[in-house]
């Protein structure tokens, strides 16, 4: 049986409960679109959404997900407390679907209503449903797909662990790399904190990096980089002198930078994807 639970805001003990019986909340499944393996740097196509797989396995994955309740375990919630419900989650068949709430959400308004005449409808509180789901748990492959991380952050607490910026250390230790030199007095406190999310990524790539792969490595963001870095050929480091082009160095490391076989067209990937 499908229904909708609602989880309320607050510090009460009990805050989950029922708010539909035998209710359909949303048509899309997710089935014939693409995942991705969470990333906090890719872009995704309208078709795509963001995955994390063994998700019963993650910290912030919600007790509702790995106890075994059913409908008949919730009890209803109370009028007086539908101004507090924080998300919703529709169990549909054998997948769950999350929808945060916001106070945007709740309408409260006279409307003009189209039946077999036209008539006034008196003003209401309502609630919109959005075309999808904020979020959506597959349970046949322990998975939960989404589209926005910042969506879905206060349903599983936590899971803003995925975006982790890197620490003062890590940047710093990236700051301080040998091909690095800093310029016009930028150091770690401009760094910005779309870079300090890349910056984790770069040392993860420069940790498994071997030695003589780094003067490649070089070379090829000099090639790509040439009107945007300058480089010091003698002590083979680039100066770095504003946010921007850390950027365009954290990018190079990541091998973003690539020529099209074709029209010979320089390109930069603001987002990427392996292929198996």
């Amino acid at each position: 049986m499908n229904y909708v639970l609602a989880h309320i805001k607050g510090h009460a003990h009990k805050k989950t409960f029922k708010l539909l019986s035998d209710t359909t909340l949303f048509d899309t499944h997710g089935d014939n679109a693409s995942y991705v393996p969470y990333a906090p740097d890719h872009n995704l196509d309208s078709d795509s959404w963001f995955m994390v797989e063994e998700f019963k396995s993650k910290s912030f994955c919600l007790p509702l997900l790995t106890d075994e309740s059913t409908s008949a375990d919730f009890d209803n919630l109370e009028k007086v407390k539908f101004a507090d419900i924080n998300y919703l989650c529709a169990v549909q068949g054998e997948n769950y679907y999350f929808q945060k709430v916001t106070p945007s959400l709740f309408v409260n308004r006279k409307t003009i209503a189209f039946g077999d005449v036209a008539s006034v409808a008196e003003s209401k509180n309502q609630l919109v449903i959005k075309d999808e789901p904020d979020a959506i748990y597959l349970t046949a492959t322990d998975q939960l797909i989404f589209k926005k991380l910042s969506s879905i952050t206060s349903i599983f607490r936590g899971m803003d662990l995925l975006f982790k910026e890197a620490t003062n250390e890590q940047v710093n230790e990236f700051l301080t790399q040998s091909f690095v030199s800093l310029g016009n007095g930028y150091d770690l406190n401009k760094v910005s904190k779309p870079n300090r999310q890349r910056i984790g990524l770069a040392l993860a790539t420069l940790s498994e990096m071997a030695d003589e792969d780094k003067g490649e490595m070089l070379a090829y963001i000099h090639d790509y980089s040439d009107n945007t870095l300058t480089y010091d050929s003698s002590s083979e480091q680039f100066e770095i002198s504003s946010d921007n082009e850390l950027k365009t160095l954290l990018y190079g490391v990541e091998e973003r930078f690539y020529t099209t076989p074709r029209g010979h067209e320089r390109r930069l990937a603001n987002s990427v994807q392996k292929i198996d």
